[in-house]
């Protein structure tokens, strides 16, 4: 008689799967508000649509990664900040539209599944929620043999929000003479990483665990900086947009992420107008100018990969640029003119 072959044969452990889940679900429930109708464990979540006190309610919605982040997850073994940074980016790319977080959901898949490895990086997830007001709704977690690297996984965050219509930011009211305004990063946010990590561990030839003067830790802690959230800081001034009688209206807001300043910042200006970014106004981290000494790598290429420690652009009208200083931690770092693109002074 043939022995009998099970999934687990195949490399799938539905058992492990269980564990993790019932981790997973301690996490998600203390994200949960009045709003949530379903467990998780359903097969779609359920979240409230009623909208008190607005007019014309819009979703935002958007789907991000953390990248090759996620290889200083696995070469440092700390796996409860990646999930962190999975959400805030994700709550910062609906927050330049005006829009509150409602619901986050994840995708994890790794090769074998480890129940307290999946539980770490949900705990992440599900601790970023909460500071951000939002609920860990549901999500995928698979388990695919032979799909990936042994101790490797990969991370996708899809996150749903809400704009009352008449506050919608969406830059069409930016003219020349406008203010260009920066918030400070605490890092690298969520990209650029393969570049950081050919300069930090190809070219300098250094190890996470590398304790360097110059970042005042090790090369792994710097790099693994949390993506912040910027919800704390602009969620109060969101009110003020569409209100007429308020003299300090946010124009635009571009997340510094992929493509750094040359590229994210032009995604919210009208035809005919462009942006002059004053290097030298704000205290660039330090892990920037290391990187670029390392690898000789120049400016353009530099404001183009990375935030060089401004994670949010706030555009707003000279008139309010004052009131927003005093609200926000910020740097005025720039103004709009005519023409085209971004420049770097």
């Amino acid at each position: 008689m043939s022995q009998s072959i099970s999934y687990a044969d195949a490399g799938v452990s539905i058992d492990n799967a269980n564990r993790a889940v019932a981790k997973i679900r301690e996490y998600a429930r203390a994200t949960f508000n009045e709003r949530t109708l379903t467990e998780i464990g359903s097969f779609g979540g359920m979240f409230s649509g009623a909208f008190p006190g607005m007019d014309d309610p819009i979703l935002v919605a958007s789907a991000d990664g953390v990248g090759t982040k996620l290889k200083l997850a696995f070469e440092t073994g700390i796996h409860n900040t990646v999930g962190a940074d999975l959400v805030n980016h994700c709550v910062n790319d609906i927050l330049v539209q005006g829009a509150r977080p409602l619901f986050f959901l994840d995708y994890f898949a790794t090769g074998k599944l480890e129940p307290d490895v999946t539980a770490a990086v949900v705990e992440g997830m599900a601790r970023a929620c909460k500071e951000n007001g939002c609920v860990l709704l549901g999500g995928e977690t698979a388990e695919m043999p032979d799909f990936y690297p042994p101790g490797e996984y990969d991370l996708a965050g899809f996150i749903v929000g809400v704009v009352d219509k008449p506050k919608v930011i969406d830059g069409k009211s930016i003219v020349p003479g406008d203010v260009v305004l920066g918030i400070p990063s605490n890092g690298l946010q969520t990209n650029g990483y393969s570049l950081a990590r050919k300069l930090f561990f190809e070219v300098g030839g250094y190890t996470v665990d590398s304790y360097l003067d110059e970042l005042g830790t090790t090369v792994g802690e710097a790099l693994l900086a949390t993506h912040q959230s910027f919800l704390p800081q602009i969620g109060p001034l969101l009110s003020k947009n569409g209100d007429k009688s308020v003299a300090a209206p946010i124009k635009g807001l571009a997340h510094i992420t992929g493509g750094g300043f040359l590229e994210n910042i032009p995604r919210i200006l009208p035809d005919g107008v462009t942006v002059e970014i004053n290097r030298g106004t704000w205290t660039e981290l330090p892990i920037f100018g290391l990187m670029q000494k390392l690898g000789n790598v120049s400016d353009q290429e530099m404001f183009r990969t990375f935030n060089m420690g401004i994670g949010m652009v706030v555009i707003c009208a000279e008139a309010s640029a004052e009131t927003m200083i005093g609200q926000v931690n910020c740097f005025r770092i720039g103004r709009t003119t005519t023409g085209k693109g971004v420049s770097i002074v």
